[in-house]
């Protein structure tokens, strides 16, 4: 069983989740893929000091929440950045991976929808982080997390529902090439690039109760050989809003459409030396954050870091619902996916 994490490095911030369906009736009931960002200082005033872009598992767009503190208060900005009408997916869109390019100031949006049969991966650009315009190409499997390294884009997304597979790709605007499996079971990544190294947090389909865990890899000679460490525990639900006193049960692959006791989708920020997590609560019921006083410290905001990168500088799952998981009427355009199992 999973050990109590209250000694780990992780302190939650008061005011959680910070999204919950209780928002805005347009945004449902169904709140995982969280990303943020410090808002972009060029071009037109912001909306707001913080973006999180997040997503509905069966959604037809990415969802934008706004705040000008991490606690919140957050609002929703109608209507989100990117609809499912103006890219070249299916189905649905969702799992937003967003980076802040001071240099070409440009934000990239990775996200995911139905193509070739699979979910596969997209990309999506903007200026001020509102406005998207998406690329045809796809780009790579489902639920990427890219970062930048020694002049190349690598990432971690999920190869079916067999676990994770490494990826790389000359510049992260062109498609990635296919690497080495690896984290068994592994549904969505979170990356934390520390010079020659990335924390990876992440969860597991199957997982009793479903928690995130912390691995590493060492980017040491050729990616292919990348391997991560033994996976340990890092949060487990504990509070109440994280589904803490609700049934011990394993998860399964797919969306989850009633509040669970599960934390999924973890996202990584870094701002000024601090660090925070980011995560659905309650299986897909919200979104928290807590701040990661880990001992090693991420990496300084002048440099290529997790959510603002400069350059070339070296400084979902499946969504078809399980048992006892199938989605409300109107929001089942999943199933055009071909099922993995």
């Amino acid at each position: 069983p999973p050990r109590d994490t209250r000694a780990m490095p992780i302190r939650r911030l008061t005011g959680n989740p910070i999204l919950h369906p209780g928002l805005s009736p347009e945004i449902g009931t169904n709140l995982n893929g969280p990303s943020l960002i410090r808002a972009p200082d060029w071009g037109p005033t912001p909306l707001a000091r913080y973006y999180l872009y997040f997503a509905h598992h069966g959604g037809n767009h990415v969802r934008l929440a706004l705040a000008d503190s991490l606690s919140g208060p957050w609002r929703i900005h109608p209507g989100g950045v990117l609809d499912l009408a103006h890219t070249s997916a299916r189905s649905h869109i969702a799992s937003p991976d967003v980076h802040v390019d001071p240099v070409r100031q440009e934000v990239r949006l990775y996200f995911h929808g139905c193509a070739e049969g699979h979910q596969k991966t997209f990309l999506a650009t903007s200026r001020d982080g509102v406005r998207f315009r998406a690329q045809p190409t796809v780009l790579g499997p489902f639920y990427l997390r890219a970062f930048p390294y020694a002049g190349a884009w690598y990432g971690i997304a999920k190869d079916r529902n067999a676990g994770g597979v490494l990826l790389r790709s000359p510049d992260g605007l062109q498609p990635f090439e296919t690497g080495p499996a690896m984290l068994p079971r592994l549904r969505h990544a979170a990356v934390r690039r520390r010079g020659r190294t990335v924390d990876i947090v992440f969860s597991r389909a199957g997982d009793c109760p479903e928690r995130l865990l912390l691995s590493s890899l060492e980017l040491e000679g050729n990616w292919t050989t990348w391997h991560p460490t033994e996976p340990r525990d890092l949060l487990v639900p504990e509070e109440p809003w994280e589904g803490a006193e609700l049934p011990l049960e394993p998860s399964r692959s797919g969306a989850v459409h009633a509040p669970a006791r599960q934390l999924r989708d973890p996202a990584v920020f870094a701002e000024a030396g601090r660090t925070y997590l980011l995560y659905s609560v309650a299986g897909e019921s919200g979104i928290a954050i807590a701040e990661w006083t880990a001992v090693v410290p991420a990496l300084p905001d002048r440099t290529v870091a997790l959510r603002e990168i400069g350059g070339h500088s070296e400084s979902r799952d499946d969504p078809s619902p399980g048992r006892n998981q199938r989605p409300p009427r109107g929001q089942q355009g999943n199933a055009q996916c071909r099922t993995q199992l």
